[in-house]
């Protein structure tokens, strides 16, 4: 029924509201008052918090009322400011993103020659280069969006984009879909593809460490320059050339021994439990984003069809989806 409809969309609309709304400025409270959380990759998640929170207040009220009432009734200078806050809060988001991917990649994956760059000023430059970048781009939809009255009882008014021509509408969403959704989609995945390999070798190599530590000596075998179990040190290269080293103990370990054989159990379920949030991240990326950048891209070159198809629910749960990654983000990362 159409008004059970509208309370569900409704009900949804306020909950991913309120959740991206306290979500993200509990975020940027606690990022911005405690001093030791001031790091590179925090600074990125600064970023991203603050555009999904522009996200919520300057985008959302602004697609559910309309959507309750049937018409746009805040007028063409709401109508051009809206739509370009909202595109430019998407490419802030979808740049915070990838630059947080290969922040990650190069301090897990090449963490001698990142030390060099990743400083916050640099951090702070590549911040203020993606906000001002995001706000050159957004222009277009300042300039051609507008409101429109539409011939139905009683009259209603629209709120879209008067794009010059067809290509140039088609134009502007492939360009779109490609700089903030394919190719960030793409970096995304071979960045957290590689941490995860990176990980994985990592688990590999605790794994196989902990059981030659916990095999029998043979018979006669040579000990080793300290005493079984007295917390010397064995150096293991590891592929990639780096060095760990791994406690050597019997079964007559002392407490400290103990304690490093737990140590490093807890760093094989920290690392798989990255692993997964790694996956869920790059997951929820193509969830939220690719049926909104589909259908603008459908709309591009079948109006009409899209038009038939799309009107209604069906793309009032395609925002509403979207939207559900400002709410997300501060709970995946």
């Amino acid at each position: 029924p159409p008004d059970l409809d509208l309370t569900v969309r409704v009900l949804l609309y306020a909950l991913i509201f309120v959740l991206s709304l306290c979500g993200n400025a509990l975020v940027v409270a606690v990022l911005v008052l405690n001093r030791r959380l001031r790091t590179v990759t925090n600074s990125f998640l600064l970023s991203l918090a603050l555009s999904d929170l522009m996200l919520a207040l300057c985008c959302m009220p602004f697609t559910l009322i309309p959507n309750i009432m049937g018409t746009f009734v805040f007028g063409e200078a709401v109508c051009k400011i809206m739509a370009y806050l909202m595109g430019v809060s998407v490419s802030v988001s979808t740049f915070s993103l990838v630059a947080i991917a290969l922040e990650r990649y190069s301090a897990i994956c090449r963490p001698l020659q990142s030390r060099a760059w990743q400083t916050r000023s640099h951090a702070c430059r590549v911040i203020a280069g993606t906000w001002a970048l995001s706000a050159l781009l957004m222009l277009p939809y300042a300039a051609y969006s507008t409101t429109r009255p539409v011939p139905t009882r009683p009259p209603r008014t629209q709120c879209f984009h008067q794009w010059p021509s067809d290509r140039v509408r088609q134009a502007w969403y492939i360009l779109l879909l490609l700089i903030l959704f394919f190719i960030p989609g793409v970096v995304m995945a071979v960045a957290y593809g590689l941490i995860s390999r990176e990980l994985y070798r990592g688990i590999r190599f605790e794994v196989d460490v902990k059981g030659e530590a916990g095999a029998p000596r043979a018979p006669g075998s040579a000990a080793p320059a300290c005493d079984e179990g007295d917390g010397c040190y064995l150096q293991l290269s590891r592929p990639g050339g780096a060095l760990e080293l791994r406690a050597l103990g019997g079964a007559t370990a002392p407490p400290q021994d103990r304690a490093r054989v737990n140590t490093s159990e807890a760093k094989l379920v920290a690392k798989r439990r990255v692993i997964r949030m790694l996956v869920a991240i790059v997951a929820m990326f193509f969830l939220c984003w690719l049926p909104v950048f589909a259908a603008n891209t459908w709309r591009a070159f079948a109006p009409a069809a899209a038009q038939r198809a799309l009107s209604g629910t069906p793309i009032s749960f395609i925002h509403l989806l979207s939207y559900t990654s400002a709410c997300a983000n501060p709970l995946i990362y």
